[in-house]
């Protein structure tokens, strides 16, 4: 796998390019290859920190790393999103790796929260995650809540 060049920031140090990057990533993954017509833009990534992922200057793998009592009780990550033309490097794993290790960073050595899509349950149970709901739809894509405790 090419190295990837992690960036993390703030919403508002984001220049207009990288959210540009996040926001077109996100709609060419969750809208157009997930078939799902949602609203992305949820009032949620200006109180978050956004992880970057490029090779290059490409982006290939993006989270938002949202800060406790926002979506849950626990920091967060979500909108975790990858490029299909880099899948199968372990972009993923190694984004995930690094969001664990930069929430905690920002947030403590708490338990982080996340809402996954059900196909995903095994991808997030190698990066320590269980499952700790039943399965819900959101958006008419079933998924789970997970937990990976400190």
């Amino acid at each position: 796998m090419n190295k990837i060049e992690w960036t993390l920031k703030a919403f508002a140090e984001l220049t207009p390019h990288e959210l540009y990057d996040i926001l077109r990533l996100r709609s060419e993954v969750f809208v157009v290859e997930q078939q799902c017509i949602f609203l992305d833009m949820d009032n949620k990534d200006q109180s978050c920190h956004h992880l970057l992922g490029r090779m290059g200057d490409e982006l290939v793998v993006s989270v938002r790393i949202v800060p406790p009592g926002i979506s849950y009780e626990e920091p967060s990550i979500g909108r975790v999103v990858g490029s299909p033309r880099h899948r199968g490097i372990g972009a993923g794993k190694a984004l995930m790796q690094k969001a664990i290790e930069e929430t905690i960073r920002l947030h403590g050595n708490l338990p982080i929260k996340i809402g996954a899509q059900l196909y995903l349950k095994k991808f997030y149970e190698e990066q320590g995650f269980v499952q700790c709901s039943e399965t819900y739809m959101e958006d008419e894509i079933p998924h789970i809540k997970m937990i990976r405790n400190a």
